[in-house]
């Protein structure tokens, strides 16, 4: 039988705290989450891998040093509301729910929201709510939101995420170009938002969150 505790604390060990991520609110909350049931079922033994997990049709959970960074550099308190958009089947949500007072749970497949409303009432997280829709469209009917962090790759902030950050709230965004990336932080001040690079990292782009392509003759 699989030890997933003993792989979780070897995945904090040799993947979150090696890259700089020492805060203890991160720490104790993927020491906490079992990632294993927030994965498909045919991808438990990969659960704690140093890559991105398949989800297929573009989709991912983010590998955990990716993760781990991206919240580090947020720096999530107990007193915000955050949107976590492409939660998949709710582990970011899970390990965020820790850190934050509620979680908003975005996920455009129905499945997997449902999937992950179940995943996160058995872990015992009671302050995150899986919520249905196009992740590109955010939840304007639940926010504003003090911190929201994207699950995967973009290309562009749309919009309507863009407008659903609270004055003084963050943002987190792995930008792509081609097979690059970049995760940056951008912090809303008078309406606009302003972006600061913090780390490289990969993911394929979010269904979505592509640029429009110039049309060429």
């Amino acid at each position: 039988m699989t030890d997933f505790a003993a792989r979780r604390r070897m995945m904090v060990d040799t993947q979150v705290r090696p890259s700089d991520v020492t805060k203890f609110p991160i720490i104790s909350a993927m020491l906490a989450v079992p990632r294993e049931d927030f994965v498909p079922a045919a991808k438990r033994e990969a659960a704690y891998m140093s890559e991105n997990i398949d989800l297929g049709e573009g989709r991912v959970v983010l590998e955990p040093r990716t993760f781990a960074k991206m919240l580090d550099a947020l720096d999530i308190t107990g007193k915000e509301l955050v949107l976590d958009v492409g939660s998949a089947l709710g582990y970011s949500s899970a390990v965020i729910a820790h850190m934050a007072e509620a979680v908003v749970a975005l996920e455009a497949d129905e499945a997997m929201a449902s999937e992950a409303q179940e995943a996160l009432m058995a872990a015992n997280v009671h302050n995150a709510i899986a919520h249905v829709g196009p992740l590109e469209e955010g939840a304007a009917e639940l926010g504003p939101f003090d911190v929201i962090i994207v699950q995967g790759g973009i290309e562009q902030v749309p919009a309507a995420l863009a407008e659903q950050v609270k004055d003084g709230g963050r943002i987190a965004c792995l930008f792509m170009q081609g097979s690059l990336g970049e995760v940056r932080i951008g912090r809303k001040s008078a309406g606009h938002i302003s972006w600061r690079n913090v780390f490289n990292a990969a993911a394929p782009v979010l269904p979505g969150f592509e640029k429009a392509r110039a049309f060429e003759f």
